[in-house]
């Protein structure tokens, strides 16, 4: 336990990281009437959720995608003023040469539109049975109740999805489209994670923040009260009654929520396990001109080429580059190659068939610990309260994606509240807001 006489500042709660699990938390406390301050060690708030300006371009470092089914982007107060901008219903998958125009989500019948347009031009004859069991199984879970999927027997995504629907499918579709919403192309993630993320899909349309995916951050921050976040601050001790720093001394509090990635969660509240990561790679090119003046994602099916996703973010969301200038946003999962400008310009000539040799590379941005790796068994709703006065949020305590660290951020912040004996004006969020 720290000293209280080593605190030279003093608040109810001190929040460490202003990613967005730890704004949200700080914004439902604020919201309560509890005093906070938000430390944060970089220079910025965000976490990964970081976009950067070149030359009028909007790029994001991680470039998560969202879906419009995502609870916590709809309910919070604090995210009142966020726009989001979608893509084309469903994605454009790349396979063996072809696309395939993957159908509109969103309803039972998109599910079933889905499936059909995935066999539109079928080289098996038995395409129209797997058309027929994909849409049943995204029909499903779309009417799934979340609570329902996270009481499922645990097993790796790939031995749950190939165990009802055929493998080609499972390759040819779902694979690419779990490596684009989970940062797993191999399927090793937990099924009641898939399942949570195919049922968000199947429910709504993928998106990203207009301007950037910082719109997020921001938007919470801006409901904090003047002075609550401080950048720059290292916390480099934690106990229930405050935190020691690097450089700035101790903040004395009531109750500490710890809202920094998992590693250094790990290194700050010992016996805390930090779990494995999903590296991504983020590239940004401007063209001479638009491959394509759709805003689909295009998914790629085939293995060997380094791109795993990729699309005109200029027209998803125009305000991400200047007007009349293009902006090619792509993903590599894991390790970039050493070449990896040259490769994933090659790459994207097949993908987008045009010729790639006057695009310019804008930015490129490796997150060695982009996604959480969530292997069976893995529970969506881990424990926020380590003890009275000591908690713990962010996406490594749910489902690893964007909403779940804000549902955990949320949770958190009940779960203090609740110790405090400090009304919420709010209920815990239910089972079924984490897809």
């Amino acid at each position: 336990m720290l000293s209280t006489a080593r605190h030279a500042h003093h608040t109810d709660v001190v929040v460490v990281g202003a990613g967005i699990a730890g704004l949200m938390a700080a914004h439902r406390l604020t919201s309560a009437g509890v005093g906070v301050t938000v430390l944060e060690a970089g220079p910025r708030v965000g976490g990964r959720m970081v976009t950067d300006d070149v030359d009028g371009f909007r790029l994001d470092r991680v470039g998560p995608l969202l879906t419009t089914s995502y609870a916590e982007l709809r309910r919070n107060p604090g995210l009142d003023g966020l726009v989001l901008r979608s893509f084309a219903p469903g994605a454009l998958l790349h396979s063996d040469g072809r696309y395939v125009r993957t159908g509109e989500p969103g309803s039972v019948r998109g599910a079933f539109t889905m499936a059909r347009a995935l066999a539109s031009a079928p080289r098996n004859p038995a395409a129209s049975l797997d058309q027929a069991r994909l849409g049943a199984a995204l029909t499903r879970l779309a009417a799934t109740p979340a609570q329902r999927l996270l009481t499922r027997e645990e097993r790796t995504a790939r031995e749950a999805l190939t165990a009802r629907l055929p493998a080609r499918t499972v390759e040819g579709f779902l694979r690419p489209l779990l490596a684009a919403l989970l940062g797993d192309p191999d399927l090793t993630t937990s099924r009641r994670v898939a399942d949570l993320a195919l049922r968000a899909f199947a429910r709504g349309r993928l998106c990203v923040p207009e301007g950037g995916s910082d719109a997020v951050p921001a938007l919470l921050a801006a409901t904090l009260p003047p002075g609550t976040v401080r950048t720059g601050v290292r916390v480099a001790e934690v106990s229930a009654n405050g935190v020691m720093t690097e450089g700035h001394g101790g903040f004395g509090c009531r109750s500490v929520v710890v809202a920094t990635g998992a590693r250094t969660a790990a290194e700050l509240l010992p016996g805390l396990r930090a779990p494995g990561f999903h590296a991504v790679t983020v590239l940004h090119h401007t063209a001479p001109a638009a491959p394509t003046s759709e805003p689909v994602l295009v998914l790629e099916s085939d293995p060997g080429g380094p791109v795993a996703h990729s699309a005109v973010m200029s027209a998803v969301d125009p305000t991400r580059a200047p007007r009349g200038r293009t902006l090619v946003t792509s993903t590599v999962l894991g390790t970039p190659p050493d070449d990896a400008d040259r490769r994933v310009r090659k790459h994207l000539a097949t993908l987008y068939g045009t010729s790639t040799d006057e695009w310019e590379l804008l930015g490129m941005h490796h997150t060695r610990d982009a996604i959480p790796a969530m292997p069976p068994p893995y529970d969506p709703r881990r424990p926020v309260r380590l003890l009275a006065g000591l908690y713990v949020c962010g996406d490594h305590r749910d489902a690893g994606t964007p909403q779940s660290a804000l549902l955990s951020g949320r949770r958190a912040a009940h779960a203090l509240l609740t110790d405090l004996g400090v009304p919420s004006h709010r209920e815990t969020p239910p089972l079924d807001a984490v897809a």
